[in-house]
């Protein structure tokens, strides 16, 4: 029995139970997509993608619309009362769609450079590295989903990026020196991008606010703050606000606490320059 498949399959049915419940509510208040979406200060599309199931309803927007459709709290309930596991799905597939609609990402990796900003040769080679082995086919296929989900760091408006990398990830020799050195220069290259910002945490820091591991915390267009972070167990998701603002408050230690972006650049440089 495939218990992922069913996983999801149930979290689709929950999100278009919560979806019809908003939908009749608003229909029962007088409003159109158009005009809640305008009340709530959201595009419309986010509004019709929760009612239709495509997108999760969060708790705060979730008492903001109870308030503002009379509700009585059902759509609060409804959030509470769903199993963990159907509050918000722990796939990396919801990542990658909070992550295309994200108004800024902050990102801290320990482990391997973050997937936003690898170079194409670097992610093929970290494909490589599976267990058990992906084919030659999944492995190109992944690389090209990974590199073209780069865009978001060239959109005419992108959103607000920030990266903190631990030192040791610029030394490991994924896929050879090669590739290590062209992702290094790929690095380097992404530093005078204007809307993005990477601090390198060295290795002689005496402080170190990430040791319990690497995590993403994005930001939606609706000013929610949701924490993402993968493990050899799997991805979760927090989107609890205290539980959030935890993480946002590590993450502001950690870039005190990394070189400076200019002093970040430095490094590289440094390190392009050994042979």
């Amino acid at each position: 029995m495939n218990t992922k498949k069913l996983s999801r399959t149930k979290n689709q049915s929950t999100m278009r139970m919560l979806g019809k419940q908003l939908q009749a509510a608003r229909k029962a208040a007088g409003y159109t997509q158009s005009a809640l979406a305008q009340a709530v200060e959201l595009a419309e599309e986010t509004i019709a993608a929760i009612e239709q199931g495509r997108r999760s309803l969060l708790p705060p927007l979730a008492a903001a619309l109870d308030q503002l459709l009379d509700t009585k709290g059902m759509l609060v309930a409804g959030i509470e009362n769903l199993p963990e596991i159907d509050q918000f799905p722990l796939n990396a597939e919801q990542f990658i769609v909070h992550l295309r609609e994200a108004i800024a990402v902050s990102w801290y990796e320990c482990v391997v450079m973050p997937g936003l900003l690898q170079a194409p040769e670097y992610a093929g080679a970290v494909f490589r590295e599976h267990v058990p082995a992906y084919d030659e086919a999944v492995i190109k296929a992944r690389t090209t989903e990974r590199i073209d989900r780069q865009e978001i760091l060239r959109r005419p408006s992108p959103p607000t990026l920030s990266f903190v990398v631990w030192e040791p990830v610029l030394h490991l020799h994924i896929g050879g020196a090669e590739i290590r050195r062209s992702q290094l220069q790929y690095l380097r290259e992404l530093t005078e991008l204007r809307q993005l910002v990477i601090q390198i945490l060295p290795l002689n820091a005496p402080s170190h606010a990430g040791l319990a591991g690497p995590f993403t915390i994005l930001e939606t267009p609706d000013h929610q703050q949701l924490v993402y972070a993968e493990s050899q167990l799997g991805s979760h998701w927090i989107a609890d606000p205290n539980e959030a603002a935890n993480r946002a408050h590590k993450y502001a230690m950690l870039r005190s606490q990394a070189l400076s972006p200019q002093d970040s650049k430095s490094l590289l440089d440094r390190l392009l320059g050994e042979r």
